[in-house]
Formats: structure tokens, sequence, C-alpha cells
């Protein structure tokens, strides 16, 4: 696929360099000289320095030829203008664009980017995909990643093994038979700095980031079985009242009824600002790093405690200090790839990393096949999909042997109609069923390969 990216700060860097890998054709756009020869330096793409909204600039970078251009620039209007010249000059099919202006987002505008407008397929606001990321964290205790595949049938959960857990040093083959009321299936574990595949033999260690998939009536069964016994959340501290923290409290107020939330912002005019947005949220003003402000917003007895201020440092530190005072679980927003492998061996809880969220949300339009739902593991361990089984597919007809790769790729569970499949070895793959596949970078190739929808299909 010939990608064109506009943009190379953290966000398009992020993106080019994962796509790069895998065999794609990219180009990068920025007006910073400096940048584009270090991205030109580092990764294997073509760089073009200019204004990414101008059609010549545009034409330089190849647009015509483009099957996808993402606008990834610190200006919205950039990247909304060159979507609509790359549709309306070069007819690019895919047109992406990341708009963080809440007010291009309200409900009320959304005919602004139908085809006849402003034709962009898919709009990328990284504040709020991480307001929603930690929302549906919020309801399973324990879970540091929650995401929701075939229509809410299967929940998704990234859950750190305690020494407690009863399925510690368990092999993988025998939990169903420790746990015979949870259809619990291991798609990936992250150990250390090494993320793999298991397969049947291998044993969840203390401390491992475990991937699992897990029938949504069964959640509360799964919490258990890795040592989780706590309720659900009640009480939340939001560090930060930037972009960020008021989506994340707006999303709490809107969803999460049931949770106390308060805020520290330490700007006093900014932290006005988002008390009178706020309805149920309490705004105090101070430092995330002063004990005596942590202890006045009550962290000490706070349930979850979320650092998204605009600086990875002060989430770091302020998160490990309200883990000192004694909050139960801390969360640190980090945007560096340098510091992203370190926190959680620091004591921190969970990360949440903007990058690898806006990643996963553009991966659904690369991937070949009928693709409904693509989730990157931190930044290119690997990509849990959930995909369909067209006529023509190669996938139809298979059996689950045949398509598990050890190591490489392996399918959790499969919606057939409204029924939940086990898959078992022997199951084979049925016209429209909808399977939830983890797969490493390694065997993206092969994935495609099945699930491609083949002209016979058209």
């Amino acid at each position: 696929m010939k990608v064109v990216i506009c943009g190379a700060g953290q966000v398009g860097f992020s993106i080019a360099r994962y796509l790069s890998q895998q065999d794609n054709d990219i180009t990068v756009i920025d007006q910073s000289e400096s940048i584009v020869s270090h991205l030109a330096d580092t990764l294997d793409v073509r760089a073009v320095v200019g204004h990414a909204s101008h059609p010549e600039v545009l034409v330089k970078a190849g647009i015509a030829e483009a099957d996808m251009i993402v606008g990834v620039t610190y200006s919205d209007e950039v990247n909304m203008v060159a979507c609509q010249i790359a549709y309306s000059l070069f007819g690019v099919p895919l047109k992406i664009a990341r708009v963080r202006s809440k007010s291009y987002l309200e409900p009320q505008w959304s005919n602004l980017y139908r085809a006849d407008h402003m034709p962009i397929d898919h709009i990328i606001s990284p504040e709020i995909e991480v307001a929603k990321a930690i929302g549906r964290s919020l309801e399973i205790p324990g879970a540091f990643e929650v995401l929701e595949f075939g229509d809410g049938t299967f929940i998704f959960m990234g859950m750190r093994a305690r020494a407690t857990s009863p399925i510690v040093n368990t092999p993988l083959r025998l939990i169903g038979g420790l746990f015979r009321n949870l259809d619990l299936s291991i798609m990936g574990i992250v150990r250390g700095e090494r993320f793999f595949v298991p397969n049947d033999s291998d044993r969840i260690e203390m401390e491992d980031e475990v991937y699992c998939l897990v029938p949504k009536d069964q959640i509360a069964n799964a919490v258990e079985a890795f040592g989780y016994t706590e309720q659900r959340s009640t009480r939340l501290l939001i560090l930060g009242g930037g972009n960020v923290g008021l989506c994340l409290a707006q999303e709490v107020e809107a969803n999460h009824t049931a949770i106390t939330t308060m805020m520290i912002e330490r700007d006093i005019t900014r932290a006005s600002l988002v008390a009178n947005q706020l309805n149920r949220t309490v705004v105090l003003s101070g430092d995330a790093l002063d004990r005596e402000i942590l202890k006045e917003a009550n962290a000490q007895v706070t349930n979850i405690v979320v650092a998204v201020t605009d600086d990875d440092k002060v989430n770091i530190l302020a998160a490990l200090l309200a883990k000192r005072l004694g909050a139960h679980s801390v969360t640190s927003l980090v945007n560096s790839l340098s510091y992203s492998s370190l926190v959680t061996s620091l004591g921190i809880d969970a990360v949440i990393s903007p990058k690898a969220l806006t990643v996963s949300s553009i991966l659904q339009y690369v991937r070949r096949g009928r693709i409904r739902s693509v989730h990157s593991i931190r930044e290119g361990y690997g990509e849990v999909i959930e995909a369909e089984a067209v006529g023509t597919s190669s996938v139809v007809g298979m059996s689950i042997s045949e398509i598990n790769v050890p190591g490489t790729m392996i399918v959790s569970g499969i919606l057939r109609g409204i029924e939940n499949v086990v898959p078992r070895p022997e199951t084979i793959i049925k016209v429209n069923d909808r399977l939830i596949v983890m797969v490493t970078s390694e065997g993206v190739k092969k994935f495609e390969k099945l699930f491609s929808v083949r002209l016979g299909y058209f």
C-alpha cells in the first residue's frame, strides 16, 4: 500500500515506522528540514520538505498514486485541507485526519465529513481515544487494557499476573481444568522486554503482562483467575487538566456515574475553565508533584490515579508519588518510547500511549481482508485483529490447526452468527465467521493471504 503521511511529529513518526516495517510504500511530508532529514536517515521511507496542504508538495510526495493519506500535523485545518485536496484533485480512496479541536468533533457538525462536503473517512482524536481506553479499564479490576470484539461478545484484556494469581506457574493447557466455567484464551505475554505468543506448555510467571480473550459473561471469573478480588473503582483522581484530562473527566461523568472524580491542574486559569465544563468533578489548582495537594485530593484512598499532563516525566513521578501515598492503582500517559519500557518496572501499573492508540486506529484501513477491528500491542509487538471470513477467502474451510502458527498467529475466538464458538484444533471455519486473531509482525503476510478477498467475491 502506498501511503502519504502529513506531519513527522511523534505520531507521524510512529505511524511511518510501523507501516514501513511491513513493506508499505511510505512518504512523509513535514515543513522542518531537520526533522525530514532525521526521518530519512532513521526509517525506510521517502521524506519531502514542504507544506502538507499545498498541491505541489502533495504531488512531489506521489499523492496521485497513493492509496491513503494520513494527516497528523499539529494543525487540524492543514490535516483537513490535505485530505480534501487528496480526494478532490487526485481521487485518493482513503483519507484519515487527526482533529484535536473539540469544536470540529461536536455531533451536530458530523455532516461536515460527508463525501460531498469534506470527504474524510476516519477522524483521529488521540485525546478521545485515550479517554475511552482509560474509561474501559475502570470497569474491570486489575485490567490495564480493555477492548470489545465481536460486537461485545468477547472482551480482550491486559492483566498483570500477581504472586497470588491462581494461574501463575500453571501450564496453559491445564487452566481449563482449574477453572471449568472459564473459556480463557491467552493470546500474548510480555515478559520483561520480550513479547511472545504462548503455546500450551508455557506458564505465566509473576509480573507477566498477559493479554487474553474471554467471553463477556465470564469476566468476573477471569479477573478472579488473575487474583484480583477488588470491587470496581469508585474513586478516580486525574492529574492534569489539559485536553486529555478534560476528555477523561467528561467520559467518566457520562458513562461511569458511580465513580467520584477529582482533578489536579497546575494552571489556575485552565483549572477554572475545566471546572466550568464539568458537572460532578472536583477540580483543584495545584502541582501534581506536591504531596500535600495529592493528600488534599485523597490520593491515599483513591482506587485509580491517572497522570495525563503534557510532560512524560511529570506523569511518571506524580504517579509514583501517588502510589507511595497509598493509591491502589496508578496509570501514566507516556509518549516517549525511551520511557515506556521502563515505567512498569518502577511500580506504575499501566501505561497509556496515545501513539499506539493512533496506530491501532489506522491499521484497520491498512490490513487486507474484511477487517472489523485492529488493536496494536504496545508499538509493534503484535496485533489483535477481528476479521470476517468471506466466501472467497482462503481461510474458509480450513481448520484451526491449519491456521494457527506456533509463536506467530493464534485464533482465540470465533463469532458465528450470535453464537460464541470456542476454537478447537478441529474447528472448521465457515463463511461469515468472525475470527479474533493475535498476529505478530512476522505473521501479518500470512494473515492477509488467508483473509484477502479474491476478485470472484465481487
